[in-house]
């Protein structure tokens, strides 16, 4: 057994990245593609996505994109079909699609008197349908992709479902009361179907990713001089280890090692916190 998770050798597997025309998720790809992997890439925006798929074959990897709405069952299960024919079986889908919405957002981190009165956008303000969309776009954006897949996997050893939560799931941000309460969702649907699918040769996982600095983010992180926000403050001073994390050093390695059937073959139904201490941190 090669228990080095940065030698995990996914050659020969069909790997499937929902949310793929995003920062994150096209880095996913990326990873998976240089193990060895065939990569489909799922986004709502096509043409993001195939960007990504033509970056992963001028690297030598054997990767497509496709259009797909992770909220609409019939367009998942058209274009699993498509990617069986084009890639063959599914053995790994990751479940990235996700994000927030201001509509599920509220403006304040407190309450306080005079706020419904005002014109700030509090708890009871919060509109109906942002909710909803946040919620689906992260739970049910899970739910249905792995319905489309996870039905190319049964029965066959090796397959993997890998979630993506967040360590809002374990303390939720203030502000986000949705995507926090989503991602919790995300993580306890991971640990259902990792009992679910036990008998049937799959694992189901999750990484959960704290504070990452990348170029889309930077500036509300830091400031024109380089200083750092008042919310860089409050996040770093609530994540033991001091700072934001690196996306293309320190989520690859979990990404990897869940995957890996050597290493982590009596490993399923966990969420993996990546960041940097800020879900075990009491504040004193």
């Amino acid at each position: 057994m090669n228990a080095n998770v940065l030698n995990t050798d996914l050659s020969g597997k069909v790997a499937v990245v929902t949310g793929a025309g995003g920062v994150l998720c096209s880095y996913f790809a990326k990873v998976l593609a240089r193990a060895g992997a065939k990569v489909a890439l799922l986004d709502l925006n096509y043409e993001a996505a195939h960007q990504f798929a033509k970056e992963i074959e001028e690297e030598g990897g054997v990767a497509k994109a496709y259009a797909c709405n992770v909220l609409d069952k019939d367009v998942c299960m058209e274009v699993a079909e498509q990617v069986k024919n084009d890639l063959g079986p599914c053995d790994i889908l990751l479940n990235g699609a996700g994000g927030n919405s201001p509509r599920a957002t509220t403006d304040k981190e407190y309450f306080e008197l005079g706020d419904i009165e005002g014109d700030t956008k509090s708890f009871f303000d919060l509109d109906k349908s942002g909710v909803e969309f946040v919620f689906n776009l992260n739970f049910i954006g899970s739910l249905i992709p792995t319905q489309a897949f996870a039905a190319q996997m049964v029965g066959r050893e090796g397959c993997n479902i890998l979630n993506v939560s967040s360590m809002n799931a374990y303390t939720p941000l203030t502000k986000i009361p949705a995507y926090s309460g989503a991602k919790a969702a995300v993580t306890n649907f991971t640990q259902w179907l990792a009992v679910h699918f036990s008998k049937v040769g799959i694992r189901v996982n999750a990484i959960a990713p704290g504070f990452f600095s990348t170029k889309q983010n930077a500036a509300l992180l830091f400031n024109p001089d380089g200083t750092p926000t008042p919310r860089t403050g409050k996040i770093l001073a609530a994540t033991p280890m001091g700072r934001f994390g690196d996306s293309e050093k320190e989520l690859s390695g979990a990404v990897l090692f869940l995957l890996n059937n050597d290493a982590a073959s009596f490993i399923t139904g966990v969420t993996i916190p990546i960041d940097g201490g800020f879900s075990a941190y009491s504040g004193v």
